[in-house]
């Protein structure tokens, strides 16, 4: 898979909210990545071999009443434009045009979409986007940031096309640190 980082712990959830309380650490990693304060954060999915985040679990619904499809949010900037190059390099139009002629990848697909919804009905609800996963699954292929974020999060084999995806990316963690003024 190439990224030696480590998930998390798995969310304790009580009826439609994670009990999960996020290291106030994590928090200040995270709003240094993205350069804001992080939104309905449930738990930390992922690890860079650095310790920071950089992948977070987000509620179906963010504080604010928005409902919010992307279950699994890349945070590092180091990864996010590692996948923005890749986004680049015609490999969504290439994943989907494979799901059009591959019945066995397009159900594999069709599994990580349903995994997805899975995990994120573990957080709760949000009616307005049921069914509705992210990135564009299960029938095509519009943003490798989810599924990278979905693959990092729960590991190789769940989402193919993910795991592809991450495999390209290569070491992308290698430069040191993505929070400015960390250290490596």
């Amino acid at each position: 898979m190439g990224s030696s980082g480590q998930m998390a712990g798995s969310d304790q959830v009580h009826g439609a909210k994670s009990l999960k309380n996020v290291a106030a650490a994590d928090l200040v990693a995270v709003r240094g990545q993205l350069g804001r304060a992080p939104r309905g954060v449930a738990a930390v999915a992922h690890r860079c071999p650095c310790g920071r985040p950089d992948v977070v679990r987000t509620e179906p619904r963010l504080p604010d009443g928005t409902p919010f499809p992307t279950t699994y949010y890349v945070t590092c900037p180091r990864l996010s434009g590692a996948i923005s190059t890749l986004e680049t390099s015609g490999m969504m139009r290439d994943m989907t045009q494979r799901l059009g002629s591959d019945p066995e990848l397009a159900n594999a697909y069709l599994a990580a979409h349903e995994d997805y919804l899975r995990r994120r009905a573990e957080l709760g609800d949000a009616a307005e986007i049921d069914g509705i996963s992210a990135g564009g699954m299960p029938t095509r292929v519009k943003c490798l940031h989810v599924l990278i974020g979905h693959c990092l999060a729960v590991g190789p084999g769940v989402n193919r096309l993910g795991d592809e995806a991450l495999e390209a990316l290569g070491d992308w963690w290698t430069a040191g640190t993505c929070v400015p003024g960390g250290d490596t």
